[in-house]
This record gives C-alpha cells, structure tokens and sequence, in this order.
C-alpha cells in the first residue's frame, strides 16, 4: 500500500509560505526533483556565509583608510594599527584590529556601474544585469551552488537568504528551483524568531495534523487512483517531503534563534534597531541576529546563507551615521561571528566575504556623506582557504582607483566557487536555448590562499 500524502497542497499552505514568495514549500520541493533528478545525497561539503552589505560601505572609512590624503578625502576618521604589522583600519574598528590575523582585505577592486541594484547584480552574478536590474537574468552565486551541488541534507535548503530576497540574489534562468529559501521573517525585530515556514496553524499540534494528514492523505489517494497522468502521485510524493521538512527536528532547531544562549545572542549584538534620526534615512539595522542566525544554519549544513546588511548608502550624514550605528555594529558582529566559527570548528569550512555593490566617492560631499563608487572599493574575508592578515591589491593616496593588482567580483565569486567546489567552466542553457558558463570570466584569488 501507497503511502498517503502528509497535507494537501492547499492545506501546506495554510502550514507555512516560503518568505514573501507564495511558493509553498512542496512546491519548491516538486521543482527542485524536477531541475535535480540527477542530484544524489553528499557528504557535508565547505559552506559560504555572505555578508551583503547594500547600499556600498565606504572603502575609506573602514578597510582602506587614507590618513596622508587632504581632509576632504581622508574624511573625519582617524587610523588605527591592528594585529598585523603594516596593516592599518579606520580607528572605528577596534574589534577587527585586534584579529586581523584572522582575516584579510581585497582594497583593489572594481567594476563599472554606480547603480545600486546593477551593482549587485555583477557581485552575485558575474554578469551585468538585464533591463530591469531589480530582477535576475542571470543566476545568483548561491543558485548556481543549488543547481551543481544541491543540498547537503535533504532537511535543509542549499541556499538561504536572511531575511528575503533582494537583486541579484535570485535564481534567473535556472528557475524556481533554484530560488533562496526566504526566512521571510527578520532576527533582527525584536521578540521571539518564528519562522512561518515550519510553524502550524494557531491551535493545532504536530499531533492533531498527523491525525489531519492522515485523513487528507486517504482523500489524495483517492484522487490519485483516478488520475491517469501521475501528476497526483507526485504530489503525495513531495507533500511527504514537505512533512519531513516541516517536521524536521534538524531543520527546526537550525532555525530556533531564541535556543541561542543570551551571552552569544549579546556578542553578536543583541541591541535595539539603531535610529539616527530623520534627516538620515540610512540608519542601521539590528542585523547582528541575523549575522548570528547564518552561522546556525551553516553549522546545520546549509551550503551558502546571504545576510543583507543594508542600508549602507551614505550620503547624507554619512560620518554620523557611520560613527553611531554601522560601524560599531558591524565590527561587533563580523568579529563575533570568526570567533565564533573558530571555537566551533567551522572556520576552515566557512567562507565568510563582506562586502557591497561598490564603494564611495573619495571625496566628501556637501552632506558630510559619500556617494556611489565602482571605480575602487574593498572586501573581507575569512574562512576557508583566506589566510588572514594578507591585503591584496592597493588603491591611490585618495581612494579613487586600483593602483596595483586590480581585482573584480568575478575574482571573488570564482574564490568562493573553488572553496565550494562549483565547476565554473559548466554552461547552463537559458530560456531560449544559448548556453551560459557559470562566470564569464575571473580567476581564484591566489594571494588569499
């Protein structure tokens, strides 16, 4: 006897929506075997975590500062040495001064498009983007992980962003099967993390659906047997999969930010959203839970986990907003987070890149801010093959282009491709047939390694 299905497929709904997406997480499943059916279960492989810092962080005021410049470029923060001889910061990352053994610095990349949204498209891409930059054409780095290597565990997704969705993350042509899994809700609001992916309906116990599955399931057999197209049968196959999932201790305890112990919740950061007032809109989020939820998840076996860090577009204020909210914010969680993958014994396999779409301006506006800025911008990272310590590349006395060893994204996106074990050279056909190699170009970054 054929084994019933867990919930129908308008009842899984009811149980749980993926992020904002309206895609129930049966069909995810469904799309998924249909796009993977080659795909087999692998043993736990190196993770990413990005850190998405959109909007542009200023290259100048945190990782490459330019104290010698006149005071319109070098703007209103001093320097500071860190841990490794030679290399100095912004004196507003005290934290990741003091281990900078533990991580490096690319101060010497670029590309060619100021726009926010066409920007990111390049960084999680490698492609420029289409007409309408807010919408992949090409996939993201973490579809192309879902598309070649699939899940490390069937309990998990391959790819998830935290909390939702934002250009250049998606999946493009590669199709919804190859979509991020959305947390949907955000660990940065404050009170209890409840992801509506895995919770039931109010007043309904695991106990009282099983009861509920069962005779849902007895009504889809029914209509299974009299369907002459197999359609049905797959159904009941992948409610089953979505069951598991839903029901998954695994999956539930990867999620379970509030089971964090407080003193770790309180080094990552665990503070109220930071308001700088009205005049700046560009005020800093509590994402430090959210930083904290991505090591959860990758300790869990989810491959590759984006962070959005926004909002870091600077340009009004930006010197005030950068002093009392982001870059506090950010050197207290970023370090929190190589501490903690360290003591795990996470760090050699968790490749962890911060960076942005761009950089800013090297010279200061009338606003006290700083404006979009492709031609040179910085990037961190640690984990995996980074060994720490190491800047790569150069910019000029004032910030304004690479002056040695010019890098691009795609160098970084084939850095995290080799840790991860994706084939770039692959080509993955289009919706009109043309094939498409994973990067257009780009080499590993040997000098990290």
């Amino acid at each position: 006897m054929r084994r019933s299905v867990s919930l129908s497929r308008r009842s899984f709904v009811k149980a749980g929506i993926l992020g904002t997406t309206g895609l129930s997480l049966a069909e995810l499943l469904r799309a998924e075997a249909r796009a993977d059916q080659d795909s087999t279960p692998r043993t736990r492989r190196p993770s990413v975590i990005i850190l998405w810092m959109r909007g542009g962080p200023s290259h100048i005021d945190m990782w490459d500062p330019k104290p010698d410049a006149p005071v319109e470029y070098r703007g209103e923060f001093g320097v500071m040495r860190t841990s490794v001889n030679g290399i100095l910061l912004s004196d507003m990352l005290p934290r990741c001064a003091a281990i900078m053994h533990k991580w490096s610095i690319i101060r010497s990349l670029h590309h060619h498009d100021a726009g926010h949204s066409s920007g990111d498209q390049i960084c999680f891409t490698g492609y420029n983007s289409g007409p309408n930059p807010d919408e992949n054409i090409f996939p993201s780095c973490g579809s192309i992980v879902s598309r070649q290597l699939g899940h490390l565990t069937p309990e998990l997704p391959a790819y998830v962003m935290i909390p939702r969705n934002l250009p250049g993350s998606g999946a493009g042509y590669l199709g919804v099967a190859h979509k991020p899994f959305e947390t949907g809700v955000d660990p940065a609001n404050p009170g209890p993390f409840r992801l509506p992916n895995f919770s039931l309906p109010q007043g309904v116990t695991l106990e009282q659906s099983g009861d509920r599955r069962h005779l849902l399931g007895s009504l889809d057999s029914l209509r299974r047997d009299l369907d002459s197209t197999g359609q049905i049968d797959a159904l009941d196959r992948f409610g089953q999969q979505a069951w598991d999932m839903l029901t998954s201790p695994l999956a539930r305890s990867a999620f379970d930010l509030d089971s964090e112990p407080q003193h770790i919740r309180e080094r990552y950061g665990f503070m109220p959203a930071f308001n700088p007032g009205a005049a700046n809109r560009c005020g800093a989020p509590a994402w430090s839970q959210r930083i904290l939820l991505a090591r959860r998840l990758v300790e869990a076996g989810v491959r590759l986990v984006t962070v959005d860090l926004r909002w870091w577009d600077t340009h009004v204020l930006g010197f005030d907003s950068l002093r009392r909210g982001f870059l506090p914010r950010f050197d207290q969680a970023y370090t929190a987070l190589i501490d903690d993958l360290e003591k795990r014994g996470l760090l050699e396999s968790t490749l962890v890149v911060a960076w942005g779409e761009f950089g800013r301006t090297p010279r200061v506006n009338a606003d006290a801010g700083r404006d979009h800025y492709p031609n040179v911008f910085s990037a961190a990272l640690a984990g995996g093959p980074v060994q720490g310590g190491r800047v790569v590349g150069d910019s000029d006395s004032r910030g304004a282009f690479p002056r040695s060893n010019a890098k691009s994204p795609q160098d970084v996106l084939a850095t995290l491709y080799r840790h991860l074990g994706v084939d770039t050279t692959v080509q993955y056909t289009d919706g009109s047939g043309r094939p498409h190699p994973v990067l257009p170009g780009g080499w590993p970054i040997e000098e990290l390694v």
